[in-house]
């Protein structure tokens, strides 16, 4: 696969087969991975690598902590308080789109919920993975650690494997350090769903749509 096809194939994936990965092969994402850019060379990435018993407990803990509205607040702002355009649009026709999808309706709040919830389950991916940057460090190596997940995600690709980037499972940092036993002073980024995408199931068909790309770039000569 060329880099162009995993860039246009890749999409986020929210149903997978209960399916595992060979460890190898993750080791080998991450080893194709590491080589993206970062200034200086700092490299700013940790990764937690969670399955099996780890992951089910982990998810049973934050969904845990959902449920009872024990909420807690995520170590960096990954969304604007105040939404403005063109990116409240873009954010409504986002979310309207995959519950039409899936016909969940405006009203059909405890659906809205259930699928909510399924974030944290990392939508039953095999293996889930986690982010996390040391809290010394500031906005340049955010840039750097995006090329980073960027790379995971086409390595992931050309292997036949689906992913979905997850900003829901930084929601919960305390819980999850504390499961995984992280030092306080790392925060967590997000995390990515990894697997074998289901290609039955009716929510991976749902994909968000781009912009054309005039409207973001202008050419000067």
């Amino acid at each position: 696969m060329t880099v162009s096809n995993a860039l246009k194939n890749r999409k986020s994936i929210r149903a997978f087969l209960k399916q595992d990965i060979d460890e190898k092969l993750i080791k080998e994402i991450l080893d194709e991975a590491k080589h993206a850019p970062s200034g200086v060379n700092m490299q700013p990435w940790f990764v937690c690598v969670v399955s099996g018993d780890k992951k089910l407990s982990l998810e049973e803990k934050v969904i845990k902590a959902f449920e009872a509205e024990e909420k807690e607040e995520m170590d960096y702002a990954y969304y604007p308080k105040s939404w403005e355009e063109p990116y409240k649009s873009r954010r409504k026709e986002t979310g309207l789109l995959m519950y039409e999808t899936l016909g969940i309706t405006r009203e059909d709040k405890q659906r809205q919920v259930e699928q909510w919830k399924a974030n944290y389950r990392a939508f039953d991916a095999p293996v889930v993975m986690y982010f996390f940057i040391d809290s010394s460090l500031e906005k340049g190596s955010y840039l750097d650690y995006g090329m980073f997940l960027q790379s995971i995600m086409l390595s992931a690709t050309a292997k036949g494997l689906a992913t979905c980037p997850q900003a829901a499972l930084a929601e919960f940092p305390n819980t999850i350090k504390k499961e995984l036993g992280i030092e306080e002073n790392k925060l967590l980024l997000c995390g990515i769903a990894l697997g074998y995408e289901d290609k039955d199931a009716l929510i991976n068909s749902y994909k968000t749509s781009r912009i054309d790309t005039a409207e973001f770039t202008k050419f000067y000569s």
